[in-house]
């Protein structure tokens, strides 16, 4: 992957920081995309201490405009797009269905479905445009195959997921450009916790973590790994699928 280049959306903490440094880790340049610009300037030193390239741009994927201009802004500085991970998402507001707010319901719909929408538009006409084909990884869930009371909004998101994955490899696979989903279990990271505060650390523990085959929650570093391994070549001939890496949870729901 050296000199190739891979943009990050949701890269400002979690599985979205992780996955910057592996590819930078790697040998690629690395472009890391989301809202919170000081938490992306503190990884652009980070990766670029230890000798790497990076660069960020504050960029909201629910908007056009702004995908569109974190798309330019990765053409513009390093020259290519070879890889796409599209991880930015929110677990918005859990509530029952008869209690949840049509904007609540929007916002959650336009950033983890509609946001990973436009970020395959714009990514994928610059991959077709620099014809050099590519690697998109699109970020779900388990909750990609499984609902949950109260989540109705974040479920559909992820669902929704799986479609659009499918439906995009199938249209740009002919190009070389290969679209995968990648389906993380329960992660450390600062949603996790704030799930984890809402449902209870006593509930989670004695009902959650024991239908985990591997009986502990992953870390942002495995799954950055196995978005890395999506877009390498050792992934070549996998495109429209679906990585689950969960720890086996989904094996016993």
């Amino acid at each position: 992957m050296k000199n190739k280049v891979a943009l990050i959306t949701g890269a400002s903490s979690g599985i979205g920081r992780a996955t910057a440094e592996a590819f930078a880790a790697k040998g690629a340049h690395v472009v890391v995309a989301a809202r919170r610009k000081e938490e992306l300037d503190s990884l652009v030193a980070s990766i670029e201490a230890k000798g790497g390239k990076a660069s960020a741009i504050k960029t909201d994927v629910s908007d056009a405009k702004s995908v569109e201009q974190m798309v330019a802004h990765t053409i513009k500085v390093f020259g290519r797009l070879d890889f796409a991970i599209n991880n930015a998402g929110i677990e918005g507001k859990l509530n029952m269905i008869t209690d949840l707010a049509e904007d609540d319901w929007n916002q959650v719909l336009d950033i983890n479905l509609k946001g990973v929408f436009l970020s395959m538009k714009y990514e994928a006409r610059a991959m077709l445009k620099l014809g050099n084909g590519g690697a998109i990884v699109n970020i779900g869930s388990v909750n990609s195959f499984l609902g949950f009371a109260t989540g109705s909004a974040y479920v559909t998101s992820k669902h929704g997921l799986i479609g659009l994955t499918s439906s995009v490899s199938a249209e740009l696979g002919p190009q070389g450009i290969r679209v995968n989903l990648l389906c993380p279990g329960a992660i450390d990271t600062p949603m996790h916790h704030r799930i984890r505060g809402i449902v209870g650390d006593d509930l989670y523990d004695k009902h959650l973590l024991p239908t985990v085959h591997l009986q502990r929650v992953g870390r942002s570093e495995e799954i950055a790994r196995a978005a890395v391994f999506l877009c390498s070549d050792d992934a070549s001939y996998i495109t429209g699928s679906t990585l689950t890496a969960d720890g086996g949870l989904t094996l016993t729901m």
